[in-house]
């Protein structure tokens, strides 16, 4: 009883914690609100410090970092979003001379990093500076920094510049071992996400479309750091095949970055480049602060384009973590039936999942596209699922290096039948009324019959599949097939191939949905879902903090494939899924 009440307490004590917790964090961000308008002072830059921030799809507009109230905290995030808002508010803003950047180690998607990049070059456009610092430079890092005007790094910094790799996990050998039998059932040669479990290596179809979309990808990458730093393409890819950048003098000597100093040197050529004395200090301002300052467009207007944000995997029910069909269905109605939405824009970022909940919301956007204009934008990934949800829109647009296409689905299920036996000494009986009473049970062979079943089951989704996008694309089915199979795509690729209408980034995108709603010159956009409210995303963000930090510790090395195993778990039935995990690096 005792140990019992000494748990009680400690539980008791960490809910009154939180609760004066949040309430002395509500105090403080009242006591925020309650200061006069921030006022950007004349000569100052903004300074995007992302070394080691997440870029996700979107954030809250507060200011609120949770990295720094939960004390498991581990990488921060930042929306791209508010980047976007941030460089753009600095753009149109006077007092703003430049932007320092320190964003060397930035985790980003490579068509986030496309996006930024664009902003930046807005930025330029408007005749002001960008200076880069870091003391390493990853690969993603450089991508994103070398639109600079001046790079720099620390004489003992270093620099990733040698391609990319996708390097996949297979537990066929470990299912094996445990006696667990893997039952595949899938349509096309390029449905690669089952491979983890029935082979050892890559298959050859799966080798060559994985080289293929790398490839594109890099040369995405060579080719704008070869505009920005005035670098032929074909020395840039020479420097990135043989791995020529092995130091920080190489760095130099190569023309990636212009000089090797430490940060206090990098603080003087700013001050150089602001007019300002050996001592003067540097007035900067970072994104939420400058993001305070933001005024929308037209944001009177009662013309709305409604930017509906799908970000995660695509399944059934009803949750707010992932693109669940329940949910999504209600935010998709929302707009639709919103009389002052006058288009809908689908922002996704998905891998795929669950076909029948890709299905649910395909019918919801097709009975909104009927009334407003609907247009795609493609973020890191839109494919499989992903590619599934965006076949009813108008207008599909996606970066150069998105990720998309694998039209494809599967089915999978395992037979534990040796490891309950064989290894666990359990066995099971069974009494049924029909011949399928026990359809797929885990503690056996699947039969012919069931085998058969569920094949069929896979090859209508994917017959379901192909008309979709026959029938969006205006493509015929022959046409449809012949870029089908599961197969990925870059976005370039893709709209080479028909799947993929627009190269461009989500401001194309919703200008696109304005033109077509003819408000070109009147509207205001407005993102669906609505954010958590603080007292939520603080609940939420401690609980997967816990939960997250846990895990790691119980899996260590194990971690990233125990992630995968926890997704696969979520998707039920049928799936539309891109290759099993990819790790760009």
């Amino acid at each position: 009883m005792k140990f019992l009440s000494n748990v009680l307490a400690v539980i008791v004590g960490l809910l009154i914690f939180w609760v004066l917790a949040f309430f002395f964090i509500a105090g403080l961000i009242a006591i925020g609100s309650a200061d006069d308008k921030i006022k950007i002072s004349e000569n100052t830059v903004l300074h995007l410090k992302l070394n080691n921030v997440n870029v996700v799809e979107r954030t809250p507009d507060d200011d609120l970092d949770f990295s720094s109230i939960s004390s498991f905290a581990g990488i921060s995030s930042v929306g791209l979003n508010q980047i976007l808002k941030a460089i753009d508010t600095a753009k149109d803003n006077d007092n703003i001379k430049g932007i320092y950047l320190e964003s060397g180690t930035v985790l980003a998607g490579q068509s986030h990093i496309v996006e930024i990049r664009s902003a930046l070059k807005r930025f330029q456009e408007a005749g002001k500076f960008i200076v880069s610092y870091s003391e390493y430079y990853t690969e993603a890092g450089y991508f994103l920094c070398s639109v600079a005007d001046e790079i720099y790094m620390n004489p003992l910094g270093e620099l990733e510049f040698n391609g990319f790799a996708s390097e996949a996990v297979f537990v066929k050998g470990l299912l094996e071992k445990i006696e667990v039998e893997p039952v595949i059932f899938r349509v096309g040669e390029f449905k690669s996400a089952i491979e983890p479990f029935i082979l050892d290596k890559m298959s050859e179809e799966n080798r060559i479309q994985t080289a293929e979309f790398l490839t594109e990808m890099n040369e995405v990458m060579v080719e704008s750091i070869s505009e920005s730093r005035d670098i032929p393409a074909s020395e840039l890819k020479n420097i990135n095949d043989q791995m020529l950048i092995r130091t920080s003098q190489d760095a130099l000597d190569h023309g990636l970055i212009d000089n090797l100093w430490y940060d206090d040197q990098v603080k003087d050529r700013l001050r150089e480049k602001l007019g300002l004395e050996e001592d003067d200090d540097i007035k900067s301002i970072n994104i939420t602060r400058i993001n305070k300052t933001a005024t929308s467009k037209n944001r009177l207007s009662r013309n709305r384009i409604a930017v509906v944000v799908a970000d995660g995997n695509i399944i059934s029910g009803q949750s707010e973590e992932e693109i669940s069909s329940e949910y999504f269905l209600k935010e998709i109605r929302k707009a639709r039936k919103n009389k002052d939405v006058k288009a809908i824009v689908m922002r996704i970022n998905s891998p795929g999942g669950s076909i029948l909940a890709s299905e649910v919301i395909w019918r919801e956007l097709s009975e909104a596209q009927k009334e407003k204009p609907l247009i795609a934008s493609m973020s890191n990934l839109a494919a499989s699922g992903g590619y599934y949800i965006a076949v009813p829109a108008d207008t599909i647009v996606a970066q150069p290096n998105t990720i998309t296409g694998s039209i494809g689905i599967f089915g999978l299920w395992f037979n534990a039948q040796g490891l309950l036996n064989n290894k666990l000494g359990i066995t099971t009986d069974v009494v049924k009324t029909g011949q399928y009473s026990d359809f797929l049970t885990p503690t056996r062979k699947i039969t012919e019959g069931e085998r058969a079943i569920m094949q069929r089951k896979v090859e209508e989704g994917y017959e379901t599949f192909i008309k979709r996008v026959s029938d969006s694309r205006g493509m015929s089915k022959d046409e449809v097939i012949a870029v089908a199979g599961g197969r990925v795509w870059t976005g370039t690729r893709a709209k080479e191939n028909g799947l993929v209408d627009i190269l461009g980034n989500l401001d194309d995108a919703i200008q696109i949905a304005a033109v077509k709603a003819g408000v070109e010159e009147d509207f205001r956009t407005v993102y669906y879902p609505e954010q958590k409210s603080f007292l939520e995303r603080l609940i939420s963000e401690f609980t997967k903090d816990v939960q997250a930090t846990y895990a790691r510790i119980k899996f260590g090395q194990s971690y990233e494939l125990f992630k995968s195993l926890e997704r696969l778990k979520k998707l039920e039935g049928v799936m539309a899924i891109m290759p099993f995990e990819i790790e760009i690096k």
